[in-house]
């Protein structure tokens, strides 16, 4: 398991957590679009920042499930599970 989250894997988690079907490249070529676009409400995202705690075994930031954007969420992720926070 890698520390850094990865636009692929968002798009899996995507799936997985709210039955959601993503291209990978199109989130990559749209990481600046609102969640909610891609269909991911705030529950929605709530799960994959569970699913995200469980795996690494630490929290991520309070707001990590008020970020509005893929992109938001990939650099507060990243950054966090980078520092060991």
């Amino acid at each position: 398991m890698s520390d850094v989250l990865t636009i692929e894997e968002l798009a899996a988690l995507m799936k997985k957590g709210a039955g959601l079907t993503v291209d990978p490249a199109d989130l990559a070529g749209r990481s600046e679009t609102r969640f909610d676009e891609f269909g991911l409400d705030s529950l929605g995202l709530l799960g994959i920042v569970g699913e995200l705690e469980n795996r690494h075994g630490r929290p991520l930031p309070p707001d990590a499930d008020r970020c509005k954007t893929p992109r938001e969420f990939l650099d507060l992720v990243n950054t966090t599970l980078m520092s060991g926070a």
